[in-house]
C-alpha cells in the first residue's frame, strides 16, 4: 500500500530551520544532490533561493520534494504524470466552487503557467 504525503512527512522530522542547504535536503529526503538539481529543471514549482551560487531551500520546498519523491519513487508516476498531479493538486482551494467548465479552464491555465515557467527555466540555462 502506498504511503500518503502526510504519512511520509510524519516519518521525516524536519528541523526547525528557515533555510536548508542542498546537502541537508538530500540527506533529509534520502536523495542525491544531482537529483534535486534535475528536479529544479523539471518541476517549475521547485524554486530554491540562490545566493552566491548556493541553493537554499525553505520548508515548503522540502515538503514539495518529499511529495515529488513519493509520486515518483513510491507511487510509480512518470515525471510528466507527477507534474500533472502536482499541477492539479496546486489548484486554489477558493476556486473549487466554480462551475465545471470554468474549473477545466482554470486547470488548463495552471498547466500553461507551469509549462511557461519550465520554458523560462530552460531558456535561462541555455543563454
Amino acid at each position: 500500500m502506498a504511503k500518503t504525503k502526510q504519512q511520509t512527512q510524519l516519518e521525516i522530522e524536519l528541523p526547525d530551520k528557515k533555510y536548508f542547504t542542498i546537502g541537508e535536503v538530500a540527506e533529509l529526503c534520502d536523495l542525491k544532490s544531482h537529483v534535486l538539481r534535475y528536479w529544479e529543471q523539471v518541476f517549475p514549482q521547485l524554486e530554491p533561493n540562490k545566493r552566491s551560487g548556493r541553493r537554499y531551500y525553505q520548508r515548503n520546498d522540502v515538503e514539495l520534494i518529499l511529495e515529488i519523491r513519493t509520486l515518483l519513487h513510491e507511487q510509480g508516476f512518470t515525471i510528466p504524470g507527477a507534474k500533472a498531479r502536482l499541477a492539479k493538486s496546486r489548484i486554489n482551494p477558493a476556486s473549487m466552487d466554480l462551475p465545471e467548465e470554468k474549473q477545466g479552464a482554470l486547470e488548463h491555465l495552471q498547466l500553461m503557467k507551469s509549462e511557461l515557467k519550465e520554458f523560462r527555466n530552460y531558456v535561462q540555462t541555455r543563454f
